[in-house]
């Protein structure tokens, strides 16, 4: 094998002195932050009871789904998928793989080829380029899951790099509301008084930044039909003591402050909104988005990770003309979701990502792999017993 580079490999001699010594220091400081750090008081308590329960031989709680049951009026059924999981599996295993290259050996393969480096540091302009072609809205489901991204590995500076969701839209940007008009007796404003409502409950069930972290959903909460006392116990139950039967990330989205924080100010949103005559005397409407949010640890080595939560809300704004409701507010007729990258066995009313340089806990996955930035597909129900994987974060 020649020692002569090739044409489009610059040799280290071809490396500006002040460019390279940046390099290396960075690479110092990067191996010091990966140092292994004493884990939280949590983190300390969450594996030792886990350690208790295999002990004791418990196997905790996989996939959930509740039961296929009508839904009578008043009463909103949920359908809770589970959570899949990038981080304790299959998926992981393969990001050690990929992750566990010697140091020497990506020192010599970025030496041979700079562009790898997150940031593009030697101007090759080859870094970032998705960022410039965001993708128009969603107004149908598509047809295929999108396309492989580039294997780049998401940092501070670009969180969503290597994932389909850095050209989706930012937060409330990109939940757009499709154009209202007349639905049989139902007017035009009252279908776009149920989009804005459906909007307004999206957005503070799953972008609220006090609700991601960890906070009560009160706006999300305020646009919910009072006349549905059976789901705003359970809901409340689910906020005051969660449990596997009464979880609250079935509806909203909420990281645990004292374990992960944001990684950066944008959570992307990608989805649809549909409408059509109600069952209630109104308008129904459908919520197809997903959300994904980069988080990295509270303390500890900067390490981005990223959960996809994909959710599907039918509401209905009835008519308070011929049905007791709250003129304003929303029947949650049903909700589903799909969780990918969050912990299968940690049921405390938060999303829990895994991390790929994180140790896996509990059982092995033995549910489906699933692709979570796939809108083309339909929800399936989960068979109550399985946590799967996710194919990419």
């Amino acid at each position: 094998m020649s020692d002569k580079p090739s044409d489009d490999q610059p040799s280290a001699s071809e490396i500006p002195d002040d460019v390279w010594e940046q390099f290396t220091r960075d690479t110092e400081r990067d191996i010091r932050s990966s140092a292994p750090k004493e884990p939280s008081a949590r983190a300390r308590m969450v594996t030792e009871r886990l350690r208790e329960q295999d002990a004791r031989g418990e196997t905790p709680p996989g996939w959930r789904t509740g039961p296929a049951m009508g839904v009578p009026p008043g009463r909103a059924k949920s359908r809770a998928w589970g959570k899949e999981m990038n981080g304790r599996a299959a998926r992981r295993r393969k990001l050690w793989a990929f992750i566990g290259v010697p140091l020497a050996a990506a020192v010599a393969l970025v030496a041979l080829k700079p562009s790898l480096l997150p940031g593009d540091p030697f101007g090759t302009g080859e870094s970032g380029a998705a960022e410039a072609s965001p993708l128009p809205d969603e107004t149908a489901a598509p047809t295929a899951a999108p396309g492989a991204s580039d294997p780049e590995t998401p940092t501070l500076d670009r969180p969503f790099a290597g994932s389909p969701a850095e050209r989706w839209a930012d937060g409330e940007a990109g939940i757009v509301l499709p154009q209202a008009k007349a639905v049989g007796a139902v007017s035009e404003g009252r279908v776009e008084e149920a989009l804005k409502l459906t909007k307004k409950l999206l957005v503070g069930a799953n972008l609220d930044p006090k609700t991601v972290r960890g906070a009560r959903p009160t706006a999300a909460l305020s646009v919910l039909d009072p006349k549905q006392p059976e789901l705003l116990d359970d809901l409340d139950t689910g906020l005051r003591s969660p449990s596997d039967k009464h979880d609250p990330v079935t509806l909203f989205s909420r990281f645990d402050p004292d374990e992960v924080r944001p990684a950066g100010d944008v959570i992307k949103t990608r989805g649809r909104m549909t409408f059509r005559k109600g069952t209630q005397g109104g308008v129904a409407v459908r919520a197809d988005y997903t959300f994904v949010y980069p988080v990295v640890r509270a303390d500890g080595p900067i390490e981005v990770a990223r959960t996809i939560v994909r959710r599907v809300l039918d509401v209905e704004l009835a008519d308070p003309g011929r049905y007791e409701v709250t003129p304003g507010r929303l029947l949650l007729m049903n909700y589903d979701q799909e969780i990918g990258n969050s912990s299968c066995f940690i049921d405390d009313g938060y999303l829990h990502p895994e991390f790929p340089s994180s140790k896996s806990a509990g059982p092995d996955p033995s549910g489906p792999a699933t692709d979570p930035y796939d809108r083309s597909r339909e929800l399936e129900r989960g068979d109550g017993g399985d946590c799967g994987t996710v194919t990419r974060t």
